[in-house]
């Protein structure tokens, strides 16, 4: 019944007790069915109009008692009046409290149903009896299908242990907490958090069962995704053939921002200032865990041995880790080097490391460290260089098997100088009266054509010498003029003239001063060799120039007939050659060495109009201001 129709029964009902208590002779307790007018009043579920219907009631019954025995008669019917409005105020104050308590069990189910958990009550057999919204929502069953049915049924409940054991659990503690599967009236499955909270009577007998269920099917897929996704990552880090470690850098990050270095100049200024920051900072990077094959490659038995600080594995030669710093400073997410760490045993082993960095915003500041043993490369490196030693060193005794001839008749210059000048000496000696000015003027051309002759063996002996580079400051202008002196017989047996424009006051470079050398020897003779047989002009001109920032470029041009556009791009590589009898290792071990010493070997030709070979070099570090009288 509605609101309206509650109040209508209640004023039609009181109008008729009221009719029948004053206008008929019954000498009941009629006065006492007001008590039905509170009762229908109540079912309204308002206050106000319990509170209505019991007052309209007792003045009702009073004005019907008074109209019926008037104010003076005093008996039974008086006590009937007073035992009338005694039921009436009973029952409209037990409706006001029933009307209260209501609306407090209201006030908790519209929470229960304001809950994102899904909700129900049952009783001790699993007869549900409240069911939220959320449970509605959720699951798909209204309220009305779900009240009255059996939980276990109605969701097809699934238990991870024995059912009896679980309500074993709860009879004993009053509470239970596990996970279960459910499904919805669809058929979807459900992981849910489930937890059970069990109600007693005043006897401490069980009576209902109020269980709250949260969804955490989408938490348990990602919980499983996560667990796997790890389980895989674990594999590929035991399992990979790259070392790998993992650093903590948390304790880097607090000490640099301790630093009173806003940016990376700041930074840098204070790493130059205190170098033993750097130290601290090996100690501070902790070793979290590492992978078989790093284990293997430090040739540690296990991981204890090496989870202590990246101090106790780095080499106390290593120059990469305040890189590093300064990467991870700016905020870089990756850094990469090549560096030496020391095993158990003490071995120094040369790695390539790569180290990625977490971002700025991350928390964690976890480091994986990737490391690759680099020991059979640099044997190979090591033997590469020894075998183009040997190859560089063929080449230069080769060279000079086609030199012989121009040396021979440069040393024989000054031997004939000295022979020529010392016959003079003895003629002028043998007169009557010696010309012991003369003499000693043919003595002093002697002395300087022997140090002239000694000079050029020193060179000869140098360009032949097999001996490890060793970089110095050396002029490149005066290697240049004397290369041209090496080739210059060479040149004049093929007719070739022979074109220099060499700045004197070149800044030094910082290079071996026989490879360099020989370098420019073997660029000039194979451009003899190139203009050998041609008709016409034979030009090969050589210059030296400071170009660019500082940069010496050394370029040596022939009027030859060029290089074809198929051979140019192979020019240097090892073995390829255009001469009948060549080994093709010149031009080669020529780029090997310009790319030792920094710089480069590049070529530029068109065919009929000559090759222009360039050696570009450094100017050594630091001689921005260069002395050109210091020189070796």
């Amino acid at each position: 019944m509605s609101l309206i129709a509650f109040r209508a029964a209640a004023i039609l009902l009181a109008l008729g007790i009221f009719l029948i208590d004053t206008l008929t002779p019954l000498e009941g307790a009629v006065a006492v069915l007001y008590v039905v007018v509170v009762l229908l009043a109540a079912r309204t579920a308002r206050r106000t109009d319990i509170i209505v219907a019991a007052a309209a009631s007792i003045a009702l019954t009073v004005i019907a008692y008074v109209d019926s025995h008037g104010l003076r008669h005093v008996g039974s019917p008086t006590l009937r009046a007073l035992v009338s409005l005694a039921a009436i105020g009973i029952v409209a104050l037990l409706a006001l409290h029933g009307q209260k308590a209501t609306e407090t069990l209201s006030s908790q189910a519209r929470l229960l149903n304001l809950s994102h958990d899904m909700i129900f009550v049952r009783d001790r057999i699993g007869v549900i009896s409240f069911w939220n919204n959320a449970a509605e929502e959720v699951y798909g069953f209204t309220a009305r299908e779900a009240v009255g049915r059996m939980a276990d049924d109605l969701l097809r409940t699934r238990y991870s242990e024995p059912r009896e054991a679980v309500e074993a659990t709860l009879l004993e503690t009053g509470r239970w907490d596990g996970r279960l599967e459910q499904r919805t009236k669809g058929g979807k499955a459900l992981i849910v958090e489930s937890r059970w909270a069990m109600q007693r009577d005043r006897s401490g007998k069980p009576t209902d069962v109020l269980e709250t269920h949260t969804d955490v099917t989408e938490r348990q897929a990602a919980h499983a995704a996560l667990i796997q996704s790890e389980r895989r990552y674990r594999r590929m880090f035991d399992a990979t053939r790259i070392g790998v470690i993992e650093e903590d850098w948390t304790a880097i990050r607090a000490e640099l921002a301790r630093l009173d270095a806003p940016d990376e100049a700041a930074l840098s200024v204070h790493l130059a200032r205190h170098p033993d920051f750097i130290d601290r900072a090996r100690k501070l990077t902790k070793i979290v865990d590492v992978n078989p094959a790093f284990l293997a490659m430090a040739a540690a038995g296990s991981a204890s041995h090496l989870l202590s600080s990246v101090d106790d594995i780095l080499s106390e030669s290593d120059r990469t880790f305040p890189s590093a710093l300064m990467a991870f400073a700016r905020g870089e997410t990756f850094y990469e080097g090549e560096t030496e760490i020391t095993a158990v045993d003490g071995r120094r082993i040369p790695v390539l490391f790569a180290i990625t960095f977490p971002r700025r915003h991350e928390d964690a500041d976890n480091v994986l460290v990737f490391v690759i043993d680099n020991s059979e490369r640099k044997q190979a490196q090591d033997a590469l260089l020894a075998a183009q030693a040997e190859l560089a060193h063929a080449a230069r005794v080769a060279t000079l098997g086609e030199l012989t001839a121009s040396i021979a008749h440069e040393v024989n210059q000054p031997l004939m100088a000295v022979v020529t000048s010392g016959e003079a000496g003895m003629r002028w000696l043998r007169r009557e009266t010696p010309d012991l000015k003369e003499v000693e003027a043919a003595i002093g051309r002697v002395i300087a054509e022997g140090r002239r002759a000694s000079e050029i063996v020193k060179r000869i002996r140098a360009f032949l010498k097999k001996a490890p580079a060793q970089k110095a400051e050396v002029d490149i202008a005066a290697i240049a003029e004397e290369a041209t002196q090496l080739v210059e017989r060479e040149l004049a047996r093929g007719r070739i003239e022979l074109r220099t424009d060499i700045d004197p006051n070149l800044p030094p470079v910082s290079g071996d001063r026989v490879q360099l050398q020989q370098v420019l020897v073997n660029l000039m003779v194979n451009a003899s060799q190139a203009m050998a047989g041609k008709a016409g002009a034979r030009l090969l001109c050589v210059r030296a120039s400071l170009v660019g920032a500082g940069m010496v470029e050394v370029t040596v041009a022939d009027t030859g007939p060029g290089i074809g556009p198929d051979e140019i791009g192979r020019l240097f590589d090892p073995f390829f050659t255009t001469k009948p009898d060549g080994m093709g290792m010149g031009l080669a071990i020529c780029r090997t060495t310009a790319e030792a010493h920094d710089g480069t070997l590049s070529v530029e030709s068109a065919v009929g109009t000559g090759a222009t070979f360039r050696l570009s070099l450094p100017v050594r570090e630091g001689d921005a201001s260069h002395d050109p009288t210091h020189r070796i």
